[in-house]
């Protein structure tokens, strides 16, 4: 990243910590999140991936395998973004930030669950896991009602007013303070 922080590109962005705990809050129930990398090349890419851990203080962290394309591009350029979706509660969470490729074996048998075993057969101790940590610089979300009677209402007032209505919250919050 450039030494412009990511919180000096956005207006109205919050750094309060009820504005970080919202974000964790809305995705730490969402188990898979689309992580967007950018090789040599500078193609985007994206592939789901599933955070490992119980509790957020400035980073997200990942399994992968050593030598995938996911660690390649991060080598390339560790600038990533990780999309969050919960359509059912019409819950949205983008997060930036810098990731990096972390082989901490204690961290790995720590983060470990039996889940994993799926990617990894070999179990916690397979000495091609390496772990992806991404510090957070920044994330926008949207938390939109998502009951019926919110939307009719929404509905009725976009067709009496023709003004959309606001059912929802919207913010930037940076992390990188």
């Amino acid at each position: 990243m450039t030494d412009i922080k990511w919180k000096d590109r956005l207006m109205n962005t919050r750094t309060d910590m009820d504005a970080r705990n919202k974000v964790w809050d809305m995705i730490r129930n969402i188990r898979v999140a689309l992580m967007v990398t950018q090789d040599d090349l500078s193609t985007l890419r994206s592939r789901p991936m599933a955070a490992q851990q119980d509790r957020f203080e400035g980073q997200l962290w990942f399994f992968t395998k050593a030598g995938s394309s996911k660690t390649d591009d991060i080598k390339a350029d560790s600038s990533v973004l990780l999309a969050y979706a919960d359509p059912g509660s019409n819950a949205y969470v983008s997060v930036v930030g810098e990731a990096e490729i972390v082989n901490d074996r204690e961290k790995i048998r720590a983060m470990w669950s039996e889940m994993l075993r799926i990617w990894f057969p070999k179990g916690a101790d397979d000495e091609t896991i390496r772990l992806i940590k991404v510090d957070v610089a920044g994330a926008e979300y949207w938390d939109s009602a998502s009951s019926t009677m919110m939307l009719a209402y929404g509905y009725v007032k976009a067709r009496l007013t023709g003004a959309a209505p606001k059912v929802g919250e919207n913010a930037k919050v940076a992390f990188d303070t």
